[in-house]
């Protein structure tokens, strides 16, 4: 009979009061992310007054989670960038270059001297003074190949060398080009996402685009060449030997070398050593100080190999300048009074509070593989975002306010419970994307409002099949009982192949198709539960209170 086990109605208001609580912050949102950001920012080491009171905007023992507007709704910074696959096959080569090198000088009673030549980024180019001998040389450059770590091109090897008479030729193969633009978009985006996170905004979009592109949306900033100066600059830190410093650009640096501007804005060149001694990669981290003079510093920390390697140097070298680069300009070229040893050290030049501080977040997060062209920038502003909310809203207003009005003049008391399941049902939503850290878009918003139909549907079938089986003469409670029952097949079906498909968009789609995708989701789940728990708990408890001896539907 009509009858539910107190162990399941406990279970089922608890549930609700759950999500609700977890909706609660949503309805105080400026509040709750004021809170938010003072404590992320008193949790970072900044301890003021002013953060200390907007933490204790919100209490503690309340859920502080919120549902993250997407760049529709907040406004924010819209870029689509290229990434410059070849400098790093340009890279790549330049790298191979010293290995080549040695372990063609023992071979030069053979081949005769060795001397690299200018070429283009997709080749290295390597003369040798006796071409007769040129499969000898050939011969030992395969030897450096390495099988291609890939699944697709294991069985190749990295590197296909090459002769055209006088000139060893060595590129990348195919499979490692592949394989390389894989790796290279990967790092790409990661290192995007990290720089992003460490400014401390909020729920970024980075997804690739085709085979070298990547997208940036980041809401609730103010504009666009914000975030190209925070994610397009390469951050390539290098430390690197000084041959000598001198005023003239177009100085000759010689084979191995390479000829750098300062940062300072001086006219001083300085010609550097090509091969670093350590590079950014050996960072472990990087904060903004001050240096002995007060003036904006960086101070850095390597691994235990990148603190080997520059201690050793150092040592090596007491009195000789060494050069501290960045993205091909030379920050400062001190002279090495002493050993360092501890693996530590300080970035002085000639840059201000919010330089210091932008040049340490790059350096955490890493340099980039390779440059970034940006190709599409917009700005979204807050009035667009404000609209788009408004518009939203009152959609959902007008959508909730015809259900209610429906139910209620169509199943009069039922439809008054299946409305209170209602308004439960959308609060277990933005508790659900609150739990799960959400971002809320403008399709978003559409699938609540879906949502929102499809709850109504349910509860409409189970109030016919109700009345359906009041024809028949049964009594009400084996009516409302049956009711429940015979529904429950076709909600359970419809709502099955509804979620498939918000599966699938979730899976295919990006950006704004996800967010419909995850709100239709988890809108299916809150709405079945309502429909088939929530109103039945309620009709129940109505039920064994008034024990009617007929009931309307």
């Amino acid at each position: 009979m009509l009858q539910i086990p107190a162990w399941k109605r406990v279970l089922i208001w608890a549930a609700c009061a759950l999500g609700l609580i977890l909706a609660l912050p949503n309805g105080f949102y400026d509040r709750v992310e004021r809170s938010n950001d003072a404590e992320a920012r008193i949790e970072a080491g900044f301890v003021t007054d002013e953060n200390t009171a907007d933490a204790g905007l919100w209490p503690s023992y309340l859920p502080s989670s919120l549902v993250n507007l997407g760049l529709d709704l907040r406004g924010g910074a819209h870029l689509l960038a290229e990434v410059k696959l070849e400098e790093v096959y340009e890279t790549r080569l330049e790298g191979f270059w010293p290995e080549l090198r040695d372990a063609l000088r023992p071979e030069r009673d053979t081949i005769g001297t060795i001397r690299l030549q200018p070429s283009s980024g997709n080749e290295l180019r390597v003369r040798i003074s006796q071409p007769e001998n040129m499969a000898r040389a050939m011969e030992v450059a395969r030897g450096l190949a390495n099988p291609v770590q890939s699944l697709t091109g294991a069985l190749e090897n990295d590197i296909e060398v090459t002769s055209d008479g006088t000139d060893l030729i060595v590129s990348l193969s195919e499979a490692e080009r592949q394989a390389t633009d894989q790796r290279t978009m990967a790092q790409t985006l990661e290192i995007v996402r990290r720089r992003i996170d460490e400014a401390g905004t909020r729920e970024p979009t980075i997804q690739r685009q085709g085979a070298d592109r990547v997208l940036i949306q980041v809401p609730g900033i103010g504009s666009a060449q914000e975030v190209k100066e925070l994610i397009g600059k390469p951050a390539l830190l290098t430390f690197q030997p000084v041959v000598t410093r001198t005023e003239n650009g177009e100085t000759n640096p010689g084979p191995g070398n390479e000829i750098l501007p300062s940062i300072d804005g001086f006219s001083a060149f300085y010609v550097l050593e090509r091969t670093p001694v350590v590079t950014g990669e050996d960072l472990v981290n990087a904060q903004p100080s001050f240096d002995q003079n007060g003036r904006p510093a960086v101070d850095f920390r390597f691994n235990t190999s990148g603190a080997r390697k520059f201690g050793d140097y150092t040592a090596e070298n007491v009195g000789s300048p060494f050069a501290i680069v960045l993205d091909g300009e030379v920050i400062s070229a001190p002279v090495i009074q002493t050993a360092i040893r501890g693996g530590s050290g300080q970035i002085t030049g000639d840059f201000d509070v919010v330089e210091s501080t932008n040049l340490s977040i790059l350096l955490r997060a890493g340099s980039l593989p390779a440059g970034l062209e940006f190709l599409e920038e917009r700005t979204i502003g807050p009035d667009l975002g404000q609209d788009s909310i408004d518009a939203g809203t009152i959609a959902c207003i007008v959508a909730f306010a015809a259900i209610l009005v429906f139910m209620a003049l169509s199943y009069g008391l039922f439809g008054i419970f299946a409305n209170i399941a209602l308004i439960i049902n959308v609060g277990l939503i933005f508790g659900l994307l609150s739990l799960v850290g959400a971002t809320l878009t403008l399709p978003g918003i559409a699938g609540i409002v879906l949502t929102i139909g499809m709850a109504v549907d349910a509860n409409v079938l189970v109030f016919e099949r109700i009345r359906e089986e009041l024809k028949t003469a049964k009594g009400p409670a084996r009516a409302i009982d049956l009711g429940y029952e015979k529904a429950l097949s076709a909600i359970v079906d419809a709502n099955i192949t509804t979620f498939i498909t918000a599966l699938i968009l979730y899976a295919m789609g990006s950006g704004p198709v996800r967010g419909f995708a995850i709100t239709l989701g988890l809108g299916i789940i809150t709405s079945v539960f309502t429909a088939i728990f929530v109103t039945r708990v309620m009709v129940v408890m109505w039920f064994e209170r008034k024990r009617p001896k007929t009931i309307e539907v």
